[in-house]
């Protein structure tokens, strides 16, 4: 009797050791978490996420992450900078560019600086900062591998923070948070349902993530595919293309030094 106490009391001291990890479905649940000692996980699968992770990249010197077009124009013209983003899925009216990873080679890239506003991602970011999270980073299926080994490397409390579709829950954000779950959860205290559901969700998909929102008919799979992006999402559907660690410092998201 007394060595199993003893192996009880062990395990929960590794328990009580190991930093917390929550996941937010949607920006409009980001303010029940207490962000202040996490790190928060931006999520924006679709695109915002793919696109930063594929830039920076391929050489970018930085992407400045802002919450609204005027803002982007504005910054854009002060730096000489590349103005890039979206709303509702469509190139921005006043906006150079979009927000296809495809976009954003290193033959065009490469050195320059994007200042990017999407409908989703961008703005949660902005939220983030508000409630004063302690460290910001970005992540999609593009640089699943790097984000897993930071949030494990760092032994801090995470919030994974879906950036959704206008506050309503989507599947392929919950997909990338489930895969996160999946990879690192023996490493975090985990006492949170929405990281368990994520989790099981991404089990569910099994390795055909595309064909998985196909026959769920995912809002935002529908939405994009009505306007010919089919490749951009099995693009940012598929794993570690942009094996890179965005990190949001002085304004904007640069290259961590792992």
């Amino acid at each position: 009797m007394p060595d199993i106490l003893l192996a009880e009391d062990n395990n929960m001291n590794e328990s009580k050791a190991l930093p917390s990890l929550y996941t937010a479905v949607s920006p409009a649940l980001l303010k029940l978490y207490d962000i202040t000692d996490s790190i928060v996980v931006i999520i924006d699968v679709l695109r915002a996420t793919s696109t930063i992770a594929t830039a920076i990249y391929n050489g970018a010197k930085a992407v400045i992450p802002v919450d609204s077009v005027a803002n982007c124009i504005e910054i854009g013209k002060q730096l000489n900078a590349i103005t890039a983003g979206e709303r509702d899925g469509k190139v921005a009216e006043g906006l150079q560019y979009g927000n296809s990873p495809f976009e954003y080679p290193a033959a065009f890239i490469g050195g320059k600086t994007l200042v990017l506003t999407t409908t989703n991602g961008t703005k949660l970011l902005h939220m983030a900062l508000e409630l004063g999270a302690a460290e910001i980073i970005t992540g999609a299926f593009a640089n699943l591998n790097e984000v897993c080994n930071y949030l494990i490397n760092k032994k801090k409390p995470v919030l994974l923070a879906c950036a959704a579709w206008k506050d309503r829950v989507n599947i392929e954000d919950s997909l990338f948070a489930g895969a996160v779950v999946n990879r690192i959860r023996q490493h975090f205290t985990i006492n949170c349902d929405s990281s368990q559901m994520v989790e099981a969700l991404y089990l569910l998909a099994g390795s055909d993530l595309y064909g998985f929102l196909k026959d769920k008919e995912a809002s935002h799979y529908k939405r994009l595919t009505a306007f010919g992006l089919e490749k951009d999402i099995r693009h940012c559907l598929t794993a570690d293309t942009a094996p890179v660690l965005p990190l949001y410092q002085d304004g904007k998201l640069i290259k961590a030094a792992l």
